[in-house]
């Protein structure tokens, strides 16, 4: 186990010399976390963090070796303890809804966290049993383990994509189904051009800012329906 994982599952064991710790690890997430929540992971800095907790920057490597050691401590604090889903109502659909909603809500509290969670890394107890929750959530349902797996990463993927009005990429609108500002800018022939799509827009609904995540999770869980269906008949 490398040193990081042993940092987040609580198997580091701490300094036996020098001064009494002032801070514990978690606690200088939290102040980094601070940081990020405001300014970006970018704005991050050990220098800041330390500069934040009255430390000085080499006083803050006796805790974590470096910005990528802070940054793993930051999810594991972020992320918290996953929902608990064993009373929530609507079977399978309902538990994994439910467990959706709520990542929803804790990467928007935390909008550095999808960037953060990218890519091969270590990962802690609580970020881990959020996933744990959800495949429980489809053990009874005759998906076979790849499948409940499968299921559970198109869904983390969906909140990902879908997690802010920043997350559009290069298509043509906002999330209220608005015209972007680089769609405004197109010359007027432009509709003769893109039909269907100018059609699409003009003719759309005023949704709710979460339109698109709603139709996307739902859309998805129609999909698991046929399947679970099929392999429980």
């Amino acid at each position: 186990m490398d040193s990081t994982a042993e940092l987040l599952w609580g198997m580091r064991q701490p300094p036996n010399r020098g001064p009494k710790p002032a801070f514990t690890v978690e606690e200088i997430a939290r102040a980094a976390m601070d940081i990020a929540d405001t300014d970006g992971l970018t704005a991050l800095s050990m220098q800041r963090v330390a500069t934040q907790l009255g430390f000085t920057k080499m006083a803050l490597y006796r805790y974590v070796s470096g910005k990528a050691e802070l940054t793993a401590v930051m999810i594991e604090e972020a992320v918290g303890d996953p929902p608990d889903l064993t009373a929530t109502p609507g079977g399978w659909r309902g538990k994994l809804q439910h467990w959706a909603h709520q990542l929803w809500t804790t990467w928007d509290r935390h909008p550095w966290l999808p960037g953060a969670t990218l890519g091969e890394r270590a990962m802690g107890p609580k970020e881990i049993a959020w996933t744990e929750v959800a495949v429980a959530a489809l053990a009874e349902t005759g998906l076979s383990g790849s499948e409940q797996m499968d299921a559970v990463l198109l869904l983390s993927g969906h909140v990902r994509n879908t997690r802010s009005t920043t997350s559009a990429g290069t298509q043509p609108w906002t999330t209220q189904h608005q015209p972007s500002p680089t769609l405004n800018t197109l010359p007027a022939h432009a509709a003769d051009r893109f039909p269907a799509l100018t059609a699409a827009i003009a003719s759309a609904e005023n949704p709710t800012p979460d339109r698109s995540r709603q139709f996307g999770l739902q859309r998805l869980l129609d999909g698991l329906d046929v399947l679970i269906t099929q392999r429980t008949h």
